[in-house]
């Protein structure tokens, strides 16, 4: 049985917090304690302000320097939206620099990169609590063809990204050709059902999935050559 917990009670984070203690402390309040096999999923936004990644945006046109400076490439435009790909790799809307739940005139970037972001965090709660963790960062995405927006992983650590069941059989016997689910984003979305950016909650536990493992963000992102629209 899978369970997901929130963690609630994390202050605003600032350059320099320790994130893992800060986490682990919400854990104590939940009256939770980390075993073997949990997964910690954490928003990218603690995780970069935790790392400075913040920067000023007192305007609108700050702020759209901004998404010019993090975009690898720019895909589409349309109004005042930006359809961007990221150095990361990431297709989002405006390069994933937001605005929102961070003090006003400021914006949160993307970690320089999230899957060493999530083994740093990763090996501290490790230490402190002395089992065996996954952790996946997250971040908030629009789908293409799909209304509304769904939290997906972008920086991860010792979480299985892809479950690649290609070559395994359904239950009519039939060989699996195609079928690969993105693990690592349908926890991210399942723990963003317990986390909510309204209510200020940016960390989950997860329990009892068994999907430990060596993934990376990178899994995730699809090969431009294998792409029929860009």
């Amino acid at each position: 049985m899978i369970g997901i917990w929130p963690l609630p009670g994390i202050p605003e984070i600032a350059a320099g917090d320790d994130l893992a203690g800060l986490i682990l402390a919400a854990t104590d309040r939940a009256g939770l304690t980390l075993e073997p096999g949990d997964i910690v999923v954490v928003t990218h936004k603690v995780v970069s302000k935790a790392e400075g990644r913040t920067a000023v945006a007192l305007t609108d046109a700050d702020y759209r320097r901004l998404i010019e400076e993090e975009a690898a490439d720019i895909i589409r435009r349309r109004g005042d939206l930006v359809i961007t790909r990221t150095a990361h790799g990431f297709i989002c809307a405006n390069a994933a620099v937001d605005r929102s739940n961070t003090p006003a005139g400021t914006a949160v970037l993307l970690p320089v990169d999230p899957d060493r972001s999530a083994h740093r965090l990763r090996r501290g709660l490790e230490r402190a609590s002395g089992v065996s963790l996954g952790v996946l960062i997250t971040d908030t995405f629009g789908r293409a063809w799909r209304r509304g927006q769904t939290d997906v992983a972008i920086g991860m650590s010792g979480v299985v990204s892809v479950l690649d069941l290609r070559g395994s059989t359904d239950h009519e016997g039939r060989e699996l050709s195609a079928t690969e689910p993105a693990v690592a984003d349908e926890l991210a979305g399942a723990a963003d059902l317990v986390m909510g950016k309204a209510d200020r909650i940016p960390a989950a536990l997860i329990r009892g999935t068994g999907l430990l493992g060596d993934g990376r963000a990178a899994d995730l992102v699809r090969d431009p050559a294998e792409d029929f629209f860009l």
